[in-house]
C-alpha cells in the first residue's frame, strides 16, 4: 500500500481551512478523509474558533470514528462527528448562523473485501479500476445551481443545507442523509484519490486533462506536484477561474491499495 498526501494554503498569510488525512488503523485496512473547509465572508460568523479550528476536531473524528467503528455505517460516522464537533462549542457559539464553520467531506474506508465512499458537496473522489478505468465520485448538486443564484452572500447562504441548494457539514448531523455514498469490491479498485476543489481545478477549471489525467500526475509526480501545476495555472492571467478564489487552500492525496 502507498499513500502520499499534500496541502497548500491559497494564501501563506492565512491558515489553512481544509484537512486531509490518512489512516491505517490497528484492525487493517485504511482511512482517508479530506475536507473543504468554507470560508465566510467577513463579519460575524456566530463561532469564536474559526474554520480551521472546526476542519480539524471533524476531520479527527472523522478519522478516529471511521477507524474504530467499523460497524457504522460511512453516513452514520458523519453524523455522529458532526453532532460530536458541535458539541464542542455548542456553549461559546450560535451555531444556528448560516456561516457557522462548516466544510466539505470525502470520506473514504477500505478493507480485505470493500472500499466504501462518502462525497458531500463539490470535493472529488477518484476511484481507479485495475484495467486503469478512473470513475469520479461528485456530489454535483452546487454545480446544478445557475450562477446568478449564487451570485450574492445573502443567496448563498439561502441555498446552503436547504431544499433545491447544496449541502454541507456544519452543525446539523441531517445532513449526512445528502451525502453521496457507495461501495465497491476491493478487487476492483486499484487506486484512489481525493481532491478539493483547490486541487481538483487542474481538470474541472483549468481543463489540462480529464480524471485519468489528473490520476495519472498524482501517481507518477506525487499530490505536491499536482499542487505545484495548479497554482502555476494560477498565475496565467489568461486564465478562467471559474466561480472560485484565483488562489485556494489545495489538498491532495493519492493511496494505491
Amino acid at each position: 500500500m502507498r499513500i502520499d498526501l499534500s496541502s497548500a494554503p491559497g494564501n501563506r498569510e492565512r491558515p489553512n481551512e481544509d484537512w486531509v488525512s490518512a489512516a491505517i488503523p490497528a484492525s487493517g485496512g485504511g482511512v482517508l478523509v479530506a475536507l473543504d473547509g468554507v470560508t465566510p465572508p467577513p463579519g460575524d460568523v456566530g463561532c469564536v474558533h474559526g474554520v480551521p479550528w472546526f476542519a480539524s476536531r471533524l476531520g479527527g473524528r472523522l478519522t478516529e470514528l471511521s477507524g474504530s467503528r467499523r460497524d457504522m455505517p460511512l453516513r452514520s460516522v458523519l453524523a455522529e462527528a458532526i453532532g460530536i464537533t458541535a458539541d464542542d462549542h455548542r456553549d461559546t457559539c450560535d451555531l444556528s448562523h448560516a456561516r457557522t464553520p462548516q466544510a466539505t467531506v470525502v470520506l473514504v474506508r477500505w478493507d480485505e473485501s470493500h472500499v466504501e465512499h462518502l462525497v458531500l458537496c463539490d470535493s472529488v473522489l477518484l476511484l481507479q479500476a485495475p484495467g486503469g478505468e478512473v470513475r469520479a465520485v461528485l456530489d454535483d448538486r452546487l454545480d446544478r445551481i445557475p450562477r446568478e443564484r449564487l451570485r450574492t452572500e445573502a443567496s448563498a447562504d439561502e441555498l446552503r443545507n436547504a431544499e433545491g441548494g447544496f449541502f454541507t457539514a456544519a452543525a446539523d448531523p441531517a445532513v449526512a442523509a445528502r451525502a453521496v455514498t457507495g461501495r465497491t469490491p476491493r478487487a476492483e479498485v486499484r487506486a484512489l484519490a481525493a481532491l478539493t476543489d483547490g486541487a481538483s481545478r487542474w481538470t474541472d477549471t483549468f481543463g489540462e486533462g480529464d480524471w485519468a489525467e489528473c490520476l495519472a500526475v498524482l501517481r507518477k509526480e506525487g499530490a505536491q506536484s499536482l499542487i505545484e501545476r495548479v497554482r502555476a495555472l494560477e498565475t496565467d492571467p489568461d486564465r478562467p477561474h471559474g466561480r472560485g478564489k484565483r488562489h485556494d487552500d489545495a489538498p491532495a492525496v493519492y493511496a494505491e491499495l
